[in-house]
């Protein structure tokens, strides 16, 4: 990836419904190759998907928690990339000590935040995982 594709990815996760005319003139450059590069992302699998954030998703989920996720070998940048795909990691911070990354999660119900937690153990490369449970905010603003 380089960083025409990484500018790309920045414009998509602004407005993932800019046409490809608005991301061509915003990044300077045609719609062939907006379109080209679009499309060896998503082949690639660099590009998951695409997703809607509702206001409703801003506010707090009624389950939310932390992953801690050690990752094996130089698999880093390609676990975010795959996590930024799931609707349900509200964020991810890098770390240091004996974690990688950590990813906010939220959901509805304590069986969906389950389910996210198993499809995260089981990508190639995460070899570690511990997640706290956010149960009440004591300082809030």
């Amino acid at each position: 990836m380089d960083e025409m594709d990484s500018r790309l990815i920045s414009a998509l996760r602004h407005d993932a419904r800019a046409s490809l005319s608005d991301l061509a003139v915003s990044l300077g450059v045609s719609r062939t190759t907006i379109r080209a590069r679009l499309e060896r992302l998503r082949t690639r699998g660099d590009i998951l998907g695409f997703s809607v954030v509702l206001r409703e998703d801003m506010l707090s989920d009624p389950v939310r928690g932390l992953m801690m996720i050690g990752i094996e070998g130089r698999g880093t940048d390609r676990i975010i990339r795959m996590l930024n795909g799931m609707p349900e990691v509200r964020q991810i911070y890098s770390t240091n000590g004996r974690w990688d990354v950590i990813a906010e999660i939220g959901t509805d119900t304590l069986e969906r935040f389950d389910g996210v937690l198993n499809r995260i153990r089981t990508i190639d490369g995460v070899i570690a995982s511990e997640t706290s449970l956010l149960l009440s905010a004591r300082k809030v603003g």
